[in-house]
């Protein structure tokens, strides 16, 4: 149960009289030379983590531009909302791990802070995109200890359902043509100095950092610049220090994005393809070419599976050059391993004790997208998923006090 006295004590500290206002100006935005008149105070009720608190503020009208403002309220960031930092933080949380109307329920049963399912969804949005803006300015290391011996990073694409205005014009994979999603690129780094029982390489924890939203990989032939996504990709290198480390290492599936980024980037980086992804090709094929006899299928499938993982790589790809006379499935399966076959040292890369699986990304798809932007029913703006995408990010990489400190320093000097 609630103190009453705590929020009256809180009032009475926030509400204490300032006679200077009286006559003061302060700079109004709309011009460097605007000033704003001090208009008198106004009173604001604020949701608090305490309850309900009266705020009298003072009242400023800029005769330039014709509007007015109150300062205060853009100090303690509650000019677009009367939810206090400390409320707006708990929105924060609830709104990047569970649906906006679990999420209501939530700040309802647990903290009494009775919030309907919109008003944490602007919240939450609003908070989603002050993260995004402060992602792209904030690449700064965000500590200085040791790094691990290896860093290693990756890239995927999942897609999400956006609503109808968001896909006009696109094509998709719908039997008309037409698109229901569009793709989100993340990426991710970790560390894997720990071991398994089999002395394999296993992610160390609290090591794992992401960042992600529904930007192109794709830089115009006339533009000079990186791509949307591959600035984003630098800024995460930069937060990490990831060049910085003794040895690194990229691990992804063979899209061609995913590479033209990784050579654009980190071009030293030692590039290893996701293993379970190749043998799924394999697999497929198999199945494709003895698809009336599942056991001869499979048998073949083993043993280029057993080819691929002891390093007999001449001999698998001999075995997948007989079938191309045959089939169309085994001419692309043939390029694509003679393309990526320095990609697929594997025995070479266990030797050096480095990962061969990209399953941290594949878990990341579920993990950052799936689980709470592609539930059943959603249908999302890019606008509105880029800032849950961004919050969720934050959340899951252990960065939403750094951004709370960094807000918190703001809201004190202005």
């Amino acid at each position: 149960m609630r103190c009453a006295w705590r929020p009256i004590a809180v009032e009475q500290h926030l509400n204490q009289d300032h006679s200077d206002y009286q006559g003061s100006t302060v700079a109004c935005s709309c011009s460097p030379e605007a000033r704003a008149q001090y208009m008198g105070r106004r009173d604001k009720t604020v949701q608090s983590v305490l309850g309900s608190l009266r705020l009298e503020r003072a009242y400023y009208h800029c005769s330039t531009c014709g509007h007015g403002f109150f300062p205060r309220d853009q100090a303690l960031k509650v000019a677009q909302e009367s939810l206090s930092p400390g409320v707006q933080r708990m929105v924060a949380f609830v709104g990047a791990m569970v649906s906006f109307r679990e999420g209501s329920l939530l700040l309802k049963q647990l903290a009494g802070i009775d919030l309907n399912t919109k008003r944490v969804e602007r919240n939450a949005e609003g908070l989603g995109g002050e993260i995004a803006a402060d992602e792209k300015h904030h690449v700064e290391p965000l500590d200085q200890t040791p790094l691990p011996a290896t860093l290693y990073w990756s890239m995927d694409g999942t897609g999400i359902p956006l609503c109808r205005s968001e896909l006009v014009g696109r094509s998709g994979k719908q039997p008309d043509s037409s698109a229901k999603t569009r793709e989100v690129k993340i990426c991710a780094i970790w560390s894997a100095e720990s071991q398994d029982a089999r002395g394999r390489p296993v992610r160390d924890q609290d090591s794992l950092s992401y960042s992600a939203a529904i930007e192109s990989a794709a830089t115009a032939d006339t533009d000079p610049h990186r791509s949307e996504f591959s600035e984003r990709v630098l800024r995460e290198l930069q937060r990490r220090r990831f060049t910085q480390a003794s040895r690194t290492a990229a691990i992804a599936d063979l899209a061609g994005w995913i590479w033209n980024i990784t050579q654009e980037l980190l071009p030293r980086a030692t590039q290893i393809a996701d293993r379970w992804h190749v043998k799924e090709h394999l697999s497929n094929l198999g199945k494709a070419v003895y698809c009336s006899d599942p056991k001869r299928a499979k048998a073949w499938t083993q043993r280029r599976f057993e080819e691929l993982d002891s390093g007999r790589f001449p001999d698998l790809l001999r075995a997948v050059r007989r079938l191309v006379d045959r089939s169309e499935e085994a001419r692309k399966c043939f390029q694509y391993l003679h393309k990526n076959r320095d990609r697929m040292r594997y025995p070479m890369f266990e030797a050096e004790g480095l990962c061969t699986s990209s399953a941290v990304i594949e878990a990341g798809c579920k993990n950052v997208i799936g689980t709470r932007l592609k539930r059943s029913g959603m249908f999302w703006t890019v606008r509105g998923a880029n800032a849950i995408i961004a919050l969720r990010c934050c959340v899951l990489s252990g960065r939403l006090q750094d951004f709370w400190e960094r807000r918190t320093d703001q809201a004190k000097a202005a």
